[in-house]
């Protein structure tokens, strides 16, 4: 990203920690004067806090916070990106929020109407662009459109009372009852995890710095470094072990090298010229209107050509009867680049697995003895078994780690700080403590000094202060924007009790008949309860882990509801499963949008409501969306052979014990326990070399239930990335940009072959 960052005088510094104290040292030598300025001097952390305070009310203040035309241009960048996840959901499962680029394409629209516009367009307006056209464009994925309305329409079989044909209007009902009640559970977590924990969530921050730097804007770049400071070393720690994983932090780290980089190469100057910073932001939109435009001819010349889709490069016995082509989709490249190159080797690592030895050897065996490419016979439907444990396993393994990692890294010093409350007092202290002799607060603490979660910090004031004063000046709060630009308990309330009634009224009365009303309820309090884990990765590795709570929803239900029971037992797993993972999607990505907005100032009421309006029209649009790729393409088949799908219906049939082939679930169970063993290898592992060359199960598991087409264009990107970054030492924000104009590219333009395909264009 370019280290362009305005005015060189930031509007408050970060705040630097003050060194840890010997205790017993500091109680004999302070002087009583010492401590009495330490009480009556407002200290430096006060101070800044103070500041800090001060930049987010006057950017919380502002009116472009929430604006007509900024939700205007949210919502039409938002069904670009509906349209374009819609296309990739269905042909591979994959969908992107596309903050940045969204950030970019709304900043570049305005840079283009700026002079027919009344009032300039800041930081905190681009934060409400960013907001509302992600909550459009990933309602494909959080309404179930890539997946599972794909597997009830299509793929239920008729002793499973399918499939079910859904109307338009009834999908739309559907959509707008689950897409709300995830963004109100994200908003009472804002308070633990942003403001206090002040998790990383490295796609908000890099968000807000590409913002920054558009805009010249210098605060978020000096708010990061404040709370980087105040990070406790487990979270440090456990955000630099995420290499492989995270596209988004290695792009963060770039930012992070860049800017330091440029503090020190311009340290002479006051700030850069306005050429400078004119030149940075059109070089950014010129890369992405090139790398569109490359895009775009392919997919235009792919409508016509299609067998450029799948090249033979492995010769043609190997194309025709393993299904190893390369499909060159600049857009599958661009997606490569996102995810980075470990990622993509894992995922090259599960096609060889899943399409060099597993398929063979089905086919060979009389496991599988259909075609290859025949899902209910041939080995493709096969190694999706194997898949589908690899993906519970993780999924399991991971979510269980995140639970007890607290206990398992603090649960020592828990209980040294029980025993030493249960020897000093009276054993009911142990559940309360007295305000009047401490000062406690939650702030994370420096580096140098150790902490817990399980027990709160006390304040470096209450260190320096006598026992008779500590409760005279407590630590101040930690910055937030005003009370009045939060959003109201009262309103919170409102919308969490609307946002389930209109869930639970979506749902019966679109599948009423099939699904029990305590099945609903329960999948919604489930999806709550697993939301709050998946915002916490999401915050910490940047990867929020929707499809392992959908699987793990998917497993708990198979002992509440099974086919003895109820008949429609793979229905109302499929829906409980789309339900949670609605909800956890929906939380992560208000997290998401959130953190940019705190570290930008923007009013986080504002972007509540941009989030909402957002959802409520791409609920609309994404059932629209799907309702015109199947009516034009044949689905599940040629383009679009919707493998997502066919995961969530192998999963309700492998948790519940039904149609599994020959062999499946020997080697499924095999590889299932292999890889819950990486997995947890992994987890130990964190911190160290080896850590890195532990595939994960994810990743391995995608490759192995997509085509290698697919997956090889995936690992040109990642290589592309491991070039660019790791090879020539180049920040990672140019290559992103360019990733994200060759997906939108192919996006867009796929809306132009769908109307050539709906008016029976004839292919060359």
């Amino acid at each position: 990203m370019a280290p362009d960052r305005g005015d060189s005088s930031s509007q408050y510094q970060a705040i630097s920690q003050p060194p840890a104290l010997d205790h017993d040292r500091g109680q004999t030598e302070n002087s009583s004067e010492d401590v009495d300025n330490a009480v009556t001097k407002p200290s430096q952390q006060d101070r800044q806090h103070d500041e800090a305070r001060q930049f987010l009310a006057a950017h919380a203040a502002e009116g472009q916070n929430f604006t007509v035309r900024g939700v205007l241009v949210g919502l039409a960048i938002g069904v670009i990106i509906c349209f374009s996840n819609t296309y990739f959901g269905l042909q591979t499962g994959w969908i992107s929020g596309m903050a940045m680029p969204s950030a970019l394409i709304g900043f570049a629209y305005f840079k283009l109407v700026a002079k027919y516009i009344a009032f300039p367009f800041t930081p905190v307006e681009n934060v409400l662009v960013q907001t509302v056209a992600g909550a459009v464009g990933t309602m494909p994925l959080g309404c179930g459109f890539v997946g599972v309305i794909p597997a009830l329409n299509y793929m239920l079989k008729p002793e499973e009372n399918g499939p079910l044909i859904i109307g338009t209007g009834k999908l739309m009902i559907w959509a707008l009852g689950i897409c709300f009640f995830g963004v109100v559970i994200a908003v009472p977590l804002r308070k633990e995890v942003i403001i206090r924990e002040k998790l990383k969530f490295p796609s908000g921050t890099a968000t807000a710095l590409m913002i920054g730097v558009l805009h010249g804007d210098e605060g978020a770049a000096t708010l990061i470094k404040r709370e980087e400071e105040l990070e406790t070393p487990a979270l440090q720690s456990h955000d630099e072990d995420e290499p492989s994983n995270s596209p988004r932090r290695r792009g963060l780290d770039s930012v992070d090298r860049e800017t330091s980089i440029s503090a020190v190469e311009n340290s002479g100057s006051a700030e850069r010229s306005e050429s400078d910073h004119r030149s940075d932001w059109k070089a950014r939109i010129r890369l992405l209107v090139t790398a569109f435009a490359i895009s775009a001819l392919y997919t235009l010349t792919s409508y016509f050509i299609p067998q450029i889709h799948d090249i033979p490069i492995f010769g043609l016995p190997l194309a025709h009867k393993w299904l190893w082509t390369l499909n060159p989709s600049p857009a599958y490249i661009g997606q490569g680049i996102i995810m980075g190159p470990a990622t993509t080797l894992h995922m090259l690592l599960g096609a060889v697995l899943g399409w060099a030895i597993l398929s063979p050897l089905a086919k060979s065996r009389g496991w599988a003895p259909g075609p290859v490419e025949d899902w209910s016979t041939g080995s493709k439907g096969w190694i999706v078994w194997v898949s589908l444990a690899i993906m519970l396993a993780d999924s399991i393994i991971s979510l269980g780690w995140l639970l007890l990692r607290p206990v398992i890294s603090h649960g020592s010093q828990y209980l040294i700080e029980l025993r030493r409350r249960a020897r000093a007092t009276h054993w009911s202290s142990l559940f309360h403590s007295d305000p009047s002799s401490k000062s406690y607060h939650y702030t994370a603490l420096a580096p140098s000094e150790p902490s817990t979660p399980l027990t709160p910090h006390i304040s470096h004031h209450s260190q320096l202060q006598s026992p008779s004063s500590k409760a005279a000046s407590p630590s101040p709060p930690e910055p937030d924007a005003p009370p009045s630009h939060l959003v109201p308990t009262r309103i919170v309330l409102l919308f969490s009790l609307l946002s389930i009634l209109i869930c639970i009224g979506a749902v019966q009365l679109v599948f009423g008949a099939l699904i029990p009303l305590h099945a609903t309820l329960l999948s919604i309090l489930l999806g709550a309860l697993l939301s709050i884990v998946g915002v916490r990765a999401l915050g910490e590795t940047d990867l929020n882990p929707v499809s392992g709570i959908s699987k793990l929803t998917q497993l708990l239900f198979a002992f509440l509801v099974t086919p003895t029971t109820n008949p429609n037992a793979i229905t109302i797993n499929l829906l409980a499963g789309a339900i949670s993972e609605s909800a956890a999607l929906q939380a992560g990505d208000m997290m998401q949008d959130l953190k940019t907005g705190h570290l930008l100032g923007a009013a986080p009421k504002a972007q509540f409501y941009g989030q909402i309006i957002g959802s409520a029209v791409g609920a609309v649009v994404s059932a629209a969306v799907y309702k015109l790729y199947t009516s034009v393409y044949e689905v599940p088949g040629g383009m679009f052979q919707v493998p997502t799908g066919y995961v969530w219906i192998f999963t309700a049939r492998l948790v519940t014990g039904q149609g599994l082939p020959e062999m499946a679930w020997q080697w499924a169970l095999g590889a299932g326990l292999v890889f819950a063993a990486l997995t947890g290898a992994r987890a130990a592992g964190q911190g160290r070399r080896w850590q890195a060359w532990i595939p994960g199960g994810i990743a391995v598991a995608v490759g192995m239930y997509n085509t290698p087409s697919f997956t090889l264009a995936r690992t040109i990107g990642g290589l592309v990335n491991w070039y660019w970054q790791t090879y020539r030492r180049r920040e990672e924000t140019a290559v992103i940009v360019l990733a994200s104009g060759l997906i939108l590219g192919e996006g867009v333009v796929s809306i132009v072959n769908l109307l050539l395909a709906s008016l029976d264009v004839p292919h060359l």
